[in-house]
């Protein structure tokens, strides 16, 4: 259904005031195409460039110019063959005042005229539009008025958009500044990087930024760009009431603001200018310091400064502060693993000894594989530590795993980790031992009674470097050093097929046999005073000493549980004991009879022959405990020395007995 409606239409071409034949039309169309050049610019310059040309050709001006009072009068732009010798300030001052365009028949012998037209648009503006000609008369003074108008909105236009582009210039700077940030791991690299991309950013000379020292009530300078570091009062200068206000300031005349401190400039041979200085607070909003900018390259700082140096403090705080952070986090972490590398020492002066510690210290730099076999206590987690904290592997992790107190259904997630959801109770993501010690060693203690199934799943992981996690598919590589220890027999259990034999050639590619204690009684002292000294300062007691008796009795003892029962001994010892000086009674309680049961003859044997043997195993001890040293075996014995070789002659103990005695 249709209706008749009366309708007119008109398009911009045919608006009549732009016909040829109405005198406001040319006007009008360069209104129109400073309006739309004004769209497409954003570039104050080139605008200017464009449109001034069009403006002069429309008046038939021989010279036209943009001015503008800042507060001295000075060119923005202009365009024409002779500028004029000498401007007429007074009108310009009065077309100003009245804000109204104005003509002027000129004095100059070449007979050019002049119209001012002040450019204030939606806002007020020290600029003017001025033109010269022959042609000029007051009878351009409308067209020209409504040009000047719709140029002042352009200019300012075109002055917000140009604004806005450097803002977004100068953000997208300081995302690219800040994210250099990162790269410095060091207090003292980061803040040259931030001074000198501050300095690069604002277009000035130097830049500097000032840590506060509040016990001291001091300002560390820290200046890159050839500045020596240097201490100043927190109250001094124009940084000092930065950091009491926690405003920003900034001069135009450094020599002329009385807040300015001269005294570094006469301490650097260096002349500041103009300066600009911004508070920096650390994530927590605590005032830290103050970020300073030093002598504009052209010109003075502006607002547009204060803001990027202000964006750009915020972000220099933050990574300061989290280099901070890093930097004792690494002081910590090597803190830490220095002294733990001083605590696991390998102690003792035995030949077993004197050679494990040396072969400790060339396998340390390598990254090959070692078995280590022993009895229960006689170190081999030490041993194992001693590889990886002398080796290149010391700054990262050490994870020990005791492969005999896993069950067998958990080996795997305690080994390569579980994914959320993989079985009963595996209610969140969980990372195994073996990327727990990605990068460091991983120590398999008691790897003999590990199951069958886990021995399988081992050897692929050494094989292959990769873990896969229970109920994950993806497979993560993992660079780990792998140290194994048992105490059984491994090579009786490949041979009755309870290890596999592939899993134990891949493992014991070096393998390393620690002696128990009992064969090297040489060591059993320096152990024992390694202990009391290492367990007297935990219990505040540093002058404990151990007496002749003491030391005599722990030289005596079999040492069945090797290292770990004598470091037992003397922990409880250490807090324990009722005196300073450890008597050989404070220790009397660790001869029990299951100890002694070594010592025990067979029950086969007559009384005589058992005191006979008895005695024959107890002097052979003894002279073991003490290296071979005949007099101090006597001594240990509470015998003579020649009293202790009749005795032994007397127990048909011929062979032991020197010629000369």
């Amino acid at each position: 259904m249709t209706t008749d409606v009366e309708s007119s239409w008109l398009t911009w071409s045919q608006l009549p005031w732009l016909s040829s034949s109405d005198p406001r039309a040319t006007s009008l169309q360069v209104c129109d195409r400073l309006l739309s050049f004004a769209a497409e610019t954003d570039s104050l310059s080139r605008f200017l460039h464009e449109q001034l040309p069009e403006i002069a050709t429309e008046f038939s001006a021989q010279w036209v110019c943009v001015i503008e009072r800042t507060p001295e009068w000075q060119s923005v732009a202009e365009f024409g063959r002779q500028a004029m010798p000498q401007l007429p300030f007074h009108l310009l001052e009065e077309s100003l005042d009245r804000s109204a365009a104005g003509w002027h028949r000129s004095e100059d012998p070449s007979g050019c005229s002049l119209l001012t037209v002040p450019l204030a648009g939606n806002e007020e503006s020290g600029r003017l539009l001025l033109l010269a000609g022959r042609m000029l008369s007051d009878e351009l003074l409308a067209p020209t008025l409504a040009i000047g108008r719709t140029l002042a909105y352009c200019l300012n236009v075109v002055s917000r958009c140009e604004h806005d582009a450097l803002r977004i210039d100068r953000l997208k700077s300081t995302l690219e500044i800040t994210s250099s940030f990162a790269q410095a791991r060091k207090s003292g690299r980061l803040m040259e990087v931030i001074a000198v991309e501050a300095t690069r950013l604002l277009d000035c000379d130097r830049s500097s930024i000032f840590i506060w020292d509040e016990e001291e009530n001091e300002l560390v300078a820290c200046p890159a760009l050839g500045m020596e570091e240097l201490r100043i009062p927190d109250s001094a200068g124009v940084v000092g009431e930065v950091i009491q206000s926690g405003a920003t300031l900034r001069v135009d005349d450094a020599y002329k603001d009385s807040r300015f401190n001269p005294a570094v400039d006469k301490e650097s041979g260096y002349r500041t200018r103009n300066l600009i200085c911004v508070p920096m607070r650390d994530t927590d909003g605590k005032m830290i310091g103050a970020f300073e900018a030093i002598n504009k390259n052209q010109g003075a700082f502006n607002t547009d400064d204060e803001a990027s140096l202000s964006q750009l403090g915020v972000h220099a705080a933050t990574a300061m502060q989290n280099t901070r952070e890093w930097e004792e986090l690494i002081r910590s972490r090597q803190q830490l693993t220095e002294q733990i590398a001083q605590g696991v020492r390998i102690v003792g002066e035995s030949a077993a000894i004197v050679a494990l510690r040396e072969t400790v210290k060339r396998l340390a730099a390598t990254d090959l594989p070692v078995l280590v076999l022993g009895e229960s206590g006689t170190g081999k987690e030490v041993v194992a530590q001693s590889l990886h904290f002398q080796g290149p592997r010391a700054q990262h992790p050490f994870v020990a795993v005791n492969c005999a107190a896993i069950a067998e259904t958990l080996l795997e997630s305690e080994l390569f980790g579980h994914e959320k959801g993989a079985f009963t109770d595996a209610n969140e993501l969980r990372q195994g031992k073996f990327e727990l010690a990605d990068g460091g060693t991983l120590f398999l203690d008691e790897i003999g009674d590990m199951s069958p199934g886990g021995q399988a799943k081992l050897l692929r992981v050494l094989e292959q470097k990769v873990v896969t996690r229970v109920g994950g598919s993806k497979p993560f590589p993992v660079n780990v050093r792998v140290i194994a220890a048992t105490n059984s027999n491994l090579t009786e259990a490949v041979r009755e097929k309870r290890f596999r034999e592939d899993l134990y050639y891949r493992l014991s590619v070096v393998t390393q046999l620690l002696p128990p204690l009992r064969d090297r009684p040489e060591d059993i002292l320096q152990l024992a005073e390694y202990f009391l000294q290492k367990f007297s300062i935990d219990a505040n007691r540093p002058g404990l000493q151990l007496s002749d008796d003491a030391r005599r009795r722990l030289q005596c003892h079999a040492w069945p549980g090797n290292v770990r029962e004598l470091k037992n001994l003397m922990e409880r010892v250490a807090f324990l004991s009722p005196a300073d000086r450890v008597e050989a009674d404070d220790i009397a309680f660790i001869l029990s009879p299951e100890e002694q049961s070594s010592l025990e003859p067979s029950q086969d044997v007559g009384l005589t022959e058992a005191t006979q043997k008895f005695q024959q195993e107890f002097i052979q001890r003894a002279i073991k405990r003490v290296g071979g040293n005949m007099s101090e075996a006597a001594r240990l014995l509470g015998l003579h020395r020649s009293n202790l070789y009749r005795k032994m002659r007397q127990l048909e103990m011929g062979d032991d007995v020197p010629d000369d005695e």
